[in-house]
């Protein structure tokens, strides 16, 4: 269970060349949308990762897992599952959990169509549905963990 009284939590949607992250409060229950990660190797991405925990100070990281519509593991799944270890090695400090983004990309892009079908939101902003699918992530973190 998180502690209600606690800091920041990010939310990451994990991708090879694009992290999306979030930030929430399990005080509120909800996570918004930062700016993205595109990235070229590890070292820039961990160094980036770095920043934003400097930033915004967070206890606990949320990394999606994508998991096949059957629950079984693929090789995403592996790659998460060592990235999210690496991230827990780099920052011991950082309590570092998985959990299951089956749907979540689907969830962003339907969410972002009806905005866009609104006149809420403009094609630039496309950009950030990873990011939008990390606050997904991590809302989904937080109501199973209430």
């Amino acid at each position: 269970m998180p502690d209600r009284s606690g800091g920041a939590l990010i939310g990451i949607d994990y991708g090879k060349r694009k992290v999306g992250l979030a930030v929430g409060h399990a005080l509120t229950a909800s996570a918004g949308p930062l700016d993205p990660i595109r990235y070229s190797d590890e070292k820039a991405l961990f160094s980036a990762l770095a920043d934003v925990f400097r930033q915004w100070r967070p206890a606990r990281v949320v990394v999606g897992l994508p998991l096949g519509a059957d629950g079984a593991d693929s090789d995403m799944t592996r790659t998460v599952r060592d990235f999210a270890r690496r991230l827990s090695n780099e920052h011991p400090d950082l309590t570092v959990d998985l959990h299951d983004e089956r749907l979540t990309s689907h969830a962003a892009a339907g969410a972002f169509a009806g905005r866009r079908e609104a006149g809420r939101a403009r094609k630039r902003d496309a950009q950030r549905l990873d990011s939008v699918a990390a606050a997904l992530i991590l809302e989904s973190w937080m109501a199973e963990h209430d």
